[in-house]
């Protein structure tokens, strides 16, 4: 006898899959469907963590094992190309509630254009986005005014920025709300503490842990697998391994501009339309950035996308 049911990808792990019927916790694995991978090989990873799909089980089996027949729509999803000038994209995880940017001010340091690229993305598909910056403990008054800066151009653009530490428990309490009957992702940069900040959460999870590298101040890899938690305070969060490149996918050159919030926010006093915000008199955003609305870091990252996705369409 054959079920068939909906369930949501919560594990990837090579080409097999974990599946739950959530919000209950009843782990099972499956394997894709060959007709599924081919109408999705444009991209590294036919179904992501997060996917809700449709799938049938043999039940006369010794050994049942789920076939995934279909992937249901997406309301949203995070995908990116492994380098700039990539033509494989990955996606990181679907139907997503929120994101959980977790970066740090050093011990490695999060680079900003890493962070402009990936908000960008969670614009384009209008994921609501918290920069979590980890590892307060280690920051003293020697990093106090890199900190507010960098709070500073984040909160200037609209983001919530929250200070936390895995360490201390500072502001846990508070991520573990808002991570509370949702689906979020943890994501960020090697070493950021993204599986430290997940047991934070919730102690009864044992996701890896490692250490920074002292060499480089980078990150180990310890997440090696894409995937869902539960946590006992209701919600789930996605814990992916570390990201090194973060390139844009499908997004046009002309609209890049649009998922900057605090570009967004005066580009219609621009005096000439379409404006590329880079050569033309009267351009609000270009007097935004000289009266301090807009940050000179953050409209940097803006000229460095539109100069590679220029260069990536040629």
């Amino acid at each position: 006898m054959e079920k068939s049911s909906i369930a949501t990808i919560v594990k990837h792990t090579g080409s097999h899959y974990m599946l739950s019927e959530l919000p209950k916790w009843e782990l099972f694995p499956a394997v894709i469907r060959g007709k599924v991978r081919l109408n999705a090989s444009t991209t590294t990873n036919p179904i992501a963590v997060g996917d809700v799909v449709e799938y049938s089980v043999d039940l006369d089996s010794d050994q049942p094992m789920g076939t995934i027949d279909k992937i249901l729509p997406r309301k949203n999803y995070i995908i990116r190309k492994s380098t700039n000038l990539s033509r494989q994209t990955h996606i990181i995880a679907a139907n997503l509630d929120t994101v959980f940017l977790i970066v740090t001010i050093e011990f490695p340091e999060t680079k900003l254009a890493f962070i402009d690229r990936f908000l960008l993305t969670c614009e384009a598909y209008k994921i609501p986005t918290v920069i979590v910056i980890n590892k307060r403990d280690l920051y003293d008054d020697e990093y106090k005014e890199k900190m507010e800066h960098f709070e500073a151009i984040y909160r200037g653009a609209g983001y919530r920025v929250l200070e936390v530490s895995a360490l201390t428990g500072e502001n846990i309490d508070l991520l573990r709300e808002m991570c509370k009957d949702s689906v979020s992702l943890f994501s960020g940069v090697s070493g950021v503490g993204k599986s430290s900040l997940i047991k934070a959460l919730d102690p009864s999870l044992s996701p890896k842990i490692g250490e920074i590298s002292q060499a480089h101040l980078q990150g180990k890899h310890t997440t090696t697998f894409y995937e869902m938690h539960p946590l006992s305070t209701g919600g789930f969060i996605i814990d992916t391994p570390g990201i090194k490149g973060f390139g844009i996918v499908d997004i046009e050159t002309e609209e890049l501009s649009t998922y900057f919030p605090e570009m967004l926010r005066v580009m219609d006093d621009c005096k000439f339309r379409p404006c590329t915000h880079t050569h033309e008199p009267g351009c609000a955003v270009k007097k935004g950035v000289e009266d301090g609305i807009i940050s000179e870091e953050r409209y940097n990252s803006y000229l460095g996308m539109l100069e590679e996705e220029t260069k990536y369409r040629q």
